[in-house]
């Protein structure tokens, strides 16, 4: 009677073999091991490293009584009468059937960055490393790759080869993939004249270049502003937020501009600086011929050497420096050309002259420099008018 019992209640148990994957509700977990009820004869006990790869994982913690696990046979009988199980076999094989589909479709996966290594990146896909060679990481060279550590990535296999455990990620083709996109769209979406913000993202000593959402836009240093910039790296940084319109748009190329129209110094420039307007300003540069004078931003005004003093002056360095301030008077403006001349000497007195008047025909003009630039005519003209006008005086 008992044999029979004992015959009836084996063959209630269901029949396993090695290799099928069962499932299971954990009846007991240990420092080493987890016990498993999976409806047969004998309970399923999973080893520590068939559980977990880190060895300093706390099973305690990771598993509870009553939670259900799937696991794979390893051995019916280990010896002692108990069946031998491995859920981190489970595991990889679906994870080595996920990473080969994706592989063979191309599918991209995003996975942690481990650690920065020689050579690339290195990441685990459910317990699987993955390298990233550093070639593939971006579409541009980057020399430190040290800002990938930690971070969550997108990638495609580009190898995948389990048994010879390598496998190869692919980062540059989507970042290469998402650009184009994004230049596209945006290219679509602007034209000449467009007010678009965005934000530098290099600086250089020719000008900004400008992250405006999908593209680069150039901001050459002679677009910056309508005053005087020496150097774009002292006027922006990295980052900043900056508002500029587009230039113009030649296929893939976009010139920026913060030179805004409404903001024209010279618009107006026939009334506010009309011949005989005083003006004060800050001497922007010397050259050997006399000094521009930034009279507002974006509009300068050439002080000529003969125009400083009315005693002679040998180089404009003798008398002025970068940055003063001076007034002077305006004594000739061609709005075409944009050229203004200027006079400090005729606002100072004139001393009073003893003896006769010399004749007009035999005085020499002082210190005028024909040599390259045609403006000095022009300035030779005025400065002699304004001798004039305060002779007169």
């Amino acid at each position: 009677m008992s044999e029979s019992f004992e015959q009836m209640l084996n063959e209630s148990f269901k029949t396993i073999r090695n290799g099928e994957v069962v499932k299971g509700t954990v009846i007991a977990v240990k420092d080493n091991e987890i016990v498993l009820n999976i409806g047969y004869k004998a309970d399923g006990i999973i080893q520590k490293n068939e559980f977990n790869a880190d060895p300093s994982a706390d099973l305690t913690e990771l598993v509870h009584v009553g939670d259900e696990l799937e696991a794979k046979i390893i051995k019916v009988n280990d010896g002692e009468g108990q069946v031998q199980l491995s859920t981190r076999r489970v595991r990889t094989e679906r994870t080595s059937q996920v990473l080969q589909d994706a592989f063979d479709n191309k599918t991209p996966l995003t996975a942690v960055v481990d650690e920065v290594v020689k050579g690339g990146l290195s990441l685990t896909v459910d317990e699987v490393k993955v390298f990233i060679p550093a070639s593939l990481v971006s579409d541009v060279f980057e020399r430190d790759l040290s800002k990938y550590a930690g971070q969550e990535i997108t990638f495609v296999l580009t190898e995948y080869n389990p048994r010879r455990h390598r496998v190869i990620g692919d980062r540059k083709q989507l970042v290469a993939a998402e650009k184009e996109k994004a230049l596209n769209e945006l290219l679509a979406s602007i034209q000449v004249g467009d007010v678009i913000e965005g934000t530098v993202k290099n600086v250089t000593n020719f000008g900004a270049f400008i992250d405006l959402g999908g593209a680069d836009g150039l901001l050459h240093i002679s677009e910056t502003s309508w005053g005087r910039t020496e150097n774009p790296k002292k006027t922006f940084k990295v980052g900043d937020k900056v508002t500029t319109f587009i230039k113009s748009i030649d296929g893939t190329k976009i010139a920026l501009s913060r030179k805004f129209p409404d903001e024209n110094p010279w618009a107006d420039a026939e009334t506010k600086y009309a011949v005989g307007t005083i003006v004060t300003g800050k001497v922007a540069r010397l050259t050997d011929f006399g000094a521009f004078v930034e009279i507002a931003p974006g509009v300068d005004g050439l002080l000529h050497v003969s125009q400083i003093q009315r005693e002679r002056v040998e180089k404009p360095s003798d008398v002025l420096t970068v940055g003063q301030e001076i007034t002077a008077k305006i004594t000739a403006f061609d709005p075409e050309a944009r050229k203004i001349s200027l006079s400090m000497k005729a606002l100072l007195p004139r001393p009073e002259r003893k003896g006769p008047r010399p004749d007009r025909r035999n005085r020499q003009e002082e210190n005028v420099d024909e040599a390259d630039f045609d403006i000095e005519a022009y300035i030779r003209r005025t400065a002699n008018e304004a001798d004039d006008d305060t002779t007169e005086e």
